[in-house]
């Protein structure tokens, strides 16, 4: 593996933007916080340990799929041309070897871009797939989604950009919206996205992947808070929230909030701010949207993408989808 030097790319969100996020979020009066402000390294760590979690089926459907079409999935969005596979928070890229293992066997040498806001995933996928992988070129970046979608022009060739573990479904309608449309302008006729989707199934099976019995996710939801004591000089009493997870059936979501134990009174000196708390009153930090197909083909025809045939099914409850940018004008 060619271990690429890591490429200047745009800062991920500082202490400014967390801030700015922070004030507007916990001013208004549903308070709710953005997910990705879980991602700091002990998050990001969390994280991966979630994904190892008995109750959380997602990552192990998603490589189910990617186990047994693998081949099937790299013949049908890389074709004949070079292309460079771009994965938008990547992490650590565990969900995604088995994909990147059979871009190799149909192509020999592949460039893979992983981004993701965190530096310390990025730094655990390089070397580790150094060893698995030695004839994969890895240029990590460390960006947001969106300043990714800036640079793709600057890749040569194809680009395929994968949008892995239902990611999507963290984001309400428009700002997936908005996302997938940021992304459409930042790529090429023809050029293919593989997203994952999450599927409907039993509210209990849900709701355990999001509440697990070791305490995994709750841990996961207040190191949130921990973070802003850190870095916003905060003053949560994180012991006096608790981790809720809900399913919306009207909204076809799992949601994540932190629920205050008692009234209470935080300040947040670096947003200058202080945020009083009923007892019971909760901060929104998740939603997890479950698709179906119709769903899932609106959101990307809308955003500028033509659907191909998925894989995966109701047997898996999970779904890779293919979407191209179109050809023609």
């Amino acid at each position: 593996m060619t271990l690429a030097v890591l490429p200047l790319a745009p800062d991920p969100p500082g202490t400014g933007e967390v801030a700015r996020v922070v004030a507007r979020g916990l001013s208004s009066p549903r308070k709710r916080l953005p997910p990705w402000l879980f991602y700091d390294a002990r998050g990001s760590a969390l994280f991966e340990q979630i994904t190892a979690l008995p109750e959380y089926y997602l990552t192990r459907a998603e490589r189910a799929i990617f186990a047994r079409d693998g081949l099937a999935i790299i013949d049908a969005v890389m074709g004949d041309e070079p292309a460079t596979i771009v994965e938008l928070g990547a992490g650590t890229a565990v969900k995604t070897d088995l994909l990147l293992a059979a871009a190799r066997v149909r192509r020999g040498r592949v460039h893979y871009v992983p981004t993701d806001i965190s530096p310390e995933p990025l730094a655990q996928a390089r070397a580790r797939l150094a060893l698995t992988e030695p004839s994969i070129t890895v240029t990590p970046w460390v960006a947001t989604h969106e300043q990714v979608f800036v640079r793709l022009r600057d890749l040569p060739g194809r680009k395929v950009v994968l949008f892995c573990g239902s990611s999507i479904g963290n984001y309400e309608p428009p700002a997936a919206h908005r996302l997938l449309r940021g992304l459409r302008h930042g790529l090429d006729r023809g050029d293919v996205l593989v997203l994952g989707t999450d599927l409907r199934k039993s509210p209990a099976v849900m709701v355990a992947a999001y509440d697990d019995a070791a305490g995994v996710t709750a841990a996961f939801n207040r190191n949130l808070l921990t973070r802003l004591n850190r870095e916003l000089g905060a003053d949560f009493e994180v012991s006096r929230f608790d981790h809720l997870a809900r399913w919306n059936p009207a909204r076809s979501r799992i949601e994540m909030h932190l629920e205050s134990r008692g009234d209470q009174r935080v300040t947040i000196e670096r947003c200058g701010i202080a945020v009083g708390f009923r007892d019971g009153e909760r901060i929104h930090t998740e939603s997890s949207i479950k698709y179906d197909d119709a769903m899932a083909d609106a959101m990307l025809a809308r955003a500028g993408f033509v659907a191909q045939p998925s894989f995966g099914d109701r047997a898996d409850g999970y779904a890779v989808r293919i979407a191209r940018v179109p050809r023609g004008p």
